[in-house]
């Protein structure tokens, strides 16, 4: 169950005055995203290829349309997951509006929360310029992440914003601790959505193994 949270801009240091989060650097804290991932097949390799191709050509005819990111990212790879297969539910929040000056000009995008099967939550920048990095998401996700009353379970965050992936894992103690995976960049050589699908199905698997 999710706890309400006021739709609004949050900041890490709200967080760690109200809550007393921590950033874990400790490279031991986050392995799931590194260790036991499974491998993935080579019709997916050429599904994330088609979706890499995509997005790369939208690119070429700004401005996006707000919800590209979900319509041509996200959602493939949430499909190739099994997010949208039973056990996994996929509940949407309430967007959060964020705004960026960009040489003068105010851009504004929106913040998208998606909660999967309780232990997982999904942060989607939507902007219809490539003005926000995922460190925007950032405090958002964490804000959503601390609501989420399994306080002896770990929980997982993803950020994107369609070209860059972040993983987050928080544990919430007597004291909350998080830590970062490195970011995934999909046009850094190769394909790294082969990468992050692999990680979203290693977390997949660890949501439905600690809510048996």
């Amino acid at each position: 169950m999710v706890q309400t949270i006021q739709a609004k801009e949050i900041t890490l240091l709200e967080l760690e005055n109200s809550f007393g989060l921590q950033l874990v650097e400790d490279d031991q804290f986050f392995r799931e995203w590194q260790d036991n991932l499974p491998e993935i097949t080579n019709t997916e390799k050429q599904q994330l290829d088609r979706v890499k191709a995509s997005y790369a050509n939208l690119l070429k005819y700004p401005p996006l349309l707000e919800n590209t990111v979900k319509m041509v990212v996200l959602s493939p790879l949430l499909d190739l997951a099994d997010f949208y297969l039973s056990p996994f539910h996929v509940k949407s929040e309430k967007s959060v509006e964020v705004t960026a000056d960009d040489e003068g000009v105010t851009v504004k995008g929106q913040i998208d929360v998606l909660i999967l099967f309780e232990q997982l939550v999904v942060i989607v920048i939507e902007s219809k310029q490539a003005a926000f990095s995922v460190e925007v998401g950032k405090a958002q996700l964490l804000a959503y992440m601390l609501a989420i009353s399994n306080t002896d379970k770990p929980i997982y965050g993803l950020i994107t914003n369609g070209g860059s992936f972040i993983f987050v894992k928080l544990v919430k103690q007597d004291t909350p601790k998080y830590a970062l995976s490195r970011l995934f960049y999909i046009f850094n050589p190769g394909n790294e959505l082969y990468t992050v699908l692999r990680v979203l199905k290693r977390l997949g698997k660890l949501a439905t193994k600690t809510n048996s």
